[in-house]
């Protein structure tokens, strides 16, 4: 299917044409490997810079240098290896009548594309200018898996808009990244199922037919990614569903309409696409088998129960011919407690004896920075039968507002490197972008850890080259990487917070901050001694600029408004509590009434900002629905600070009214300010702001029921 019967994903990126790249790459569609050419249409149309662009559509005025680029499919060449190369070293030495040729010669479909977004990542070296392009557009790579992907989690409230997965599956085709999966666990259609996914913005069957053939074009296997055990919470709270239940979370195992309801699902998630793979969850199935199950069967070990009830599923796949794979941590019981010890091997005899030889066991660990438990689990995964065993790293982007972007990358590597050994490693991995807590993370901010992620797929040493990395964002995403990163910090203090081999996970700051009952602000004990309002107005300036002075050369740094408007925000809500209580008790209330019309009126005002990007940037890159669950949160917040605001004004007021009034007198509700007058314990002692909270632990420190 033509590039011009999609959706372009022009409201995902502004481009920017104003100032002319120094280098126009030049490709002839018509003249390339048919396999080839819808994508290379698709990928002219994305362009973030505007220059990559077709033979006939070429301007001879538009820029300085010029590759033209051809295709040579060559079967000589191994599996997942390209190569690149020029007919000169110089430009300068191009002979008039001449032209800069550059010749790509690739085996698999997604190797020619990533030999393209190196070039555009090429066309951003300062090196251009001095006509030594040789050096830039001469490699060689070799893909060091077979299967190297992204799965993206939709099941959390954000259910990714068509067109947005389309401009993602142009930036993993650039990147060479070959496969995706939509985590779906209710949010695809199923025929004469109406609550299945209901008001919840699931894909239609044409939507996941049009993402496969567009992902097929650029050489990306689309997988369906469901649940078939736990995690089916959101199908189960319907009455319509209660017949399936064991518990809130878990289907009823063994149970007949339960595999009838398997299969339908299974057959309606492999309907639109091309792949005959199928990831079918299993994970964290918590109380399988403790609680209707339990009633109607009685008891039943819950680990001969779940493999039961694999071979039940298994049964359904091999029905319609699909390959199934689980996440393994189905092996313990359901359960993380020993997941990641290093110690403790789940190749049980009972796991041995049972586990389908067919079945393929995903191996995922976004914690450790070390190599050396991804290497040995590998190993462990072997000895339950299962030799080729997959690997999935993450982009952590679940709980918080931007991908936590430096974490992410340490503990990418340690997974790749150990993936990627030459000895024991494995041939197929996938880094996951997971959104709970209602997907509030911008889940494109996880480009920088998913080039990253794909740079290492592409080299056997243990490092990347950082050059390379920076300049391929620039030229395959339209943004400055280093903005990106910094971006980060709103999750962090003034002075960082290390990652050693014994970090595990990272905070999440601007969510709780952010969240953090304002009145009360029980958590700023955690950072009294931390200057946050320095150190957010910082970051605030740094991402203005970047947006402001780079809206040209990096057009999508756009995206980084939202994060600004975040460190602004909390450059206003930090400490905002100590300097109310301060005035208060000091009875200074001409410098109460002031904090009241001046920072708290400014937060406002900024909240309502930071709400109004926040929302723009949902409607352009989910489905609408979902967004209910963070704008009751804005509200909440937006109800909160004005409270804040009129009893501030109004104590005052009643203060400076009633100075004479007598103390036995009957209090009046503005006469005090009650939580002023609280001082504060620390809650989380040693932890200072290494927190990951939620949003319900914030709000406040009852329970409302």
């Amino acid at each position: 299917m033509a590039a011009e019967d999609y959706l372009i994903a022009d409201d995902i990126m502004i481009q920017s044409y104003t100032e002319q790249s120094a280098v126009l790459i030049v490709i002839d569609p018509s003249q390339q490997p048919v396999e080839l050419q819808d994508g290379l249409l698709k990928l002219i149309a994305y362009a973030p810079h505007g220059n990559l662009v077709s033979e006939n559509a070429m301007d001879d005025e538009y820029s300085e240098f010029k590759w033209h680029v051809n295709f040579v499919y060559d079967t000589s060449l191994r599996e997942g290896e390209y190569t690149s190369a020029s007919n000169y070293d110089n430009y300068n030495d191009v002979a008039s009548g001449s032209k800069f040729e550059v010749q790509v010669r690739f085996h698999r479909k997604i190797d020619a594309f990533r030999a393209l977004g190196r070039l555009l990542g090429s066309a951003r070296d300062f090196m251009i200018l001095t006509g030594i392009h040789g050096d830039l557009v001469n490699f060689t790579e070799k893909a060091q898996f077979d299967t190297q992907g992204v799965m993206i989690d939709c099941s959390r409230g954000g259910v990714l808009r068509p067109k947005t997965v389309y401009f993602l599956l142009n930036n993993m085709a650039l990147m060479g990244l070959n496969m995706l999966q939509l985590y779906t666990e209710d949010t695809f259609e199923m025929d004469g199922e109406p609550m299945f996914g209901y008001l919840r913005g699931k894909y239609t069957l044409r939507e996941l037919s049009l993402i496969d053939d567009y992902a097929f074009d650029l050489g990306i296997e689309v997988m369906p990614c469901i649940q078939t055990l736990g995690h089916m919470g959101q199908v189960l709270q319907w009455q319509q569903y209660f017949y399936l239940r064991d518990n809130t979370e878990v289907l009823l195992a063994e149970s007949e309409p339960t595999y009838d309801f398997i299969e339908k699902m299974i057959l309606a998630a492999t309907r639109p696409f091309r792949s005959k793979r199928i990831h079918i969850g299993m994970d964290e199935a918590h109380g399988v088998g403790e609680g209707r199950y339990t009633q109607l069967y009685g008891y039943k070990n819950p680990t001969q129960l779940f493999l039961e009830h694999l071979q039940r599923v298994n049964e359904i796949c091999i029905r319609s011919n699909v390959e199934p794979m689980i996440w393994s941590d189905t092996a313990k019981n359901n359960s993380l407690q020993g997941y990641y010890d290093e110690s403790n091997n789940p190749a049980t005899p009972e796991l041995i004896e049972n586990m389908p030889r067919n079945m393929k066991l995903i191996f995922w660990d976004y914690y450790h920075t070390t190599s050396d438990i991804y290497s040995q689990k590998i190993q462990q995964h072997r000895q339950m039968g299962c030799q080729d065993p997959w690997v999935a790293t993450s982009a952590w982007t679940w709980s918080r507002f931007w991908t936590a972007l430096p974490f992410s990358f340490q503990a990418i590597r340690a997974s790749v490197v150990a993936a990627k050994n030459k000895e024991d490693g494995v041939r197929n991995t996938f880094i996951t972008t997971w959104g709970d807590e209602g997907n509030e993370c911008d889940v494109l901010s996880a480009l920088p850890a998913l080039l990253y992620y794909a740079q290492h797929g592409y080299t056997d040493q243990e490092e990347v080259d950082i050059q390379t990395l920076k300049r391929n964002f620039e030229g395959i995403c339209g943004a400055n990487f280093d903005d990106w990163v910094l971006a980060s910090k709103i999750d962090d203090t003034p002075d960082g917070v290390p990652i050693t081999p014994r970090s595990n996970f990272v905070n999440n700051m601007s969510k709780w901050l952010l969240w953090e009952e304002p009145i009360l602000s029980f958590l700023s004990p955690q950072y009294n001694d931390e200057d946050l309002e320095t150190h957010y107005t910082a970051i605030a300036d740094h991402l203005q600029k970047a947006i402001a002075e780079k809206t040209v050369s990096c057009p999508f740094n756009d995206r980084l408004e939202f994060p600004r408007r975040i460190a602004k925000v909390l450059s206003l809500k930090s400490h905002l509590r100590k300097h109310c209580v301060e005035a208060y008790k000091k009875k200074d209330y001409e410098q109460l009434l002031t904090i009241a019309h001046v920072r708290l009126k400014q937060l406002r005002e900024e909240v309502d900002g930071l709400w109004k990007c926040h929302r723009s940037m949902w409607m352009k890159t989910y489905k609408p629905f979902g967004w209910e669950i963070l704008e009751s949160r804005y509200g909440g917040l937006r109800a909160r600070l004005e409270t804040m605001f009129d009893r501030i004004v109004a104590h005052v007021e009643f203060v400076r009214n009633n100075k004479l009034a007598d103390e036995e007198d009957e209090e009046d509700e503005h006469q005090r300010i009650p939580e002023f007058e609280v001082d504060l314990e620390t809650i989380y002692y040693g932890a200072k702001t290494n927190l990951l909270l939620d949003h319900a632990r914030v709000i406040s420190t009852s329970r409302p029921g």
